[in-house]
């Protein structure tokens, strides 16, 4: 099952580590919206397991910043999946970065909203999202007081170079993933468990 294969964090907030060779949950095993039928290979991740893990980085993440005057900055719209009704004292603010083209990251990377973030300055950062070295080396120009990273998933891939968030959900093989407001050009969004993608759902939605 999915705990022997995944649940040894690396370090104290490594995240739940999939292994390469799991193969995932049949999609028979779970609901889906009807229109995704044949654009899927497996689930990686159920939705109650995302649900908990969330939860439990949101305790960590306010156990560590609690006294700060926090500001979340989130990167839309992957960075962004309301899971609590619980709320707690911080200001939201939303970007979105723009990379992707299908299934490759391009080199051309859009920052929008990010034009004036002086609001940042003393401030404790949390952000959430990727493509962080970029909106990083931005963001450090407002001078805050601090600046953690939190992220869902963080993927193992060749020759990996960039830091890892402070905050990891899950750490998942080099597979690409939809699902949980991850998109394939624009598509998926729609889908509560976190999976691979099928071959022919990238051609059908391909762009």
């Amino acid at each position: 099952n999915m705990a022997d294969l995944a649940a040894q964090p690396k370090g104290g907030s490594g995240g739940i580590v999939i292994d390469d060779d799991w193969p995932g949950y049949s999609l028979d095993l779970f609901s889906y919206p009807a229109h995704y039928s044949g654009d899927l290979d497996c689930v990686v991740i159920p939705h109650g397991v995302i649900m908990d893990r969330t939860e439990r980085l949101a305790r960590n993440i306010m156990d560590d910043l609690g006294d700060h005057d926090i500001v979340v900055l989130c990167v839309l719209k992957g960075g962004y999946h309301r899971n609590s009704d619980r709320t707690i004292p911080m200001r939201v603010h939303f970007i979105r970065l723009k990379s992707y083209l299908n299934d490759q990251s391009t080199e051309d990377l859009h920052i929008l909203g990010a034009e004036d973030l002086s609001f940042l300055a003393g401030k404790a950062i949390v952000g959430t999202g990727k493509t962080m070295k970029a909106l990083l080396k931005h963001v450090e120009a407002f001078r805050p007081k601090m600046i953690k990273v939190a992220g869902l998933l963080v993927k193992r891939v060749p020759y990996n170079s960039t830091c890892l968030p402070d905050y990891v959900g899950f750490e998942i093989p080099d597979r690409f993933v939809v699902g949980y407001a991850l998109d394939y050009n624009e598509y998926f969004r729609d889908l509560n468990h976190i999976c691979v993608i099928s071959e022919s759902g990238k051609m059908k939605y391909k762009i």
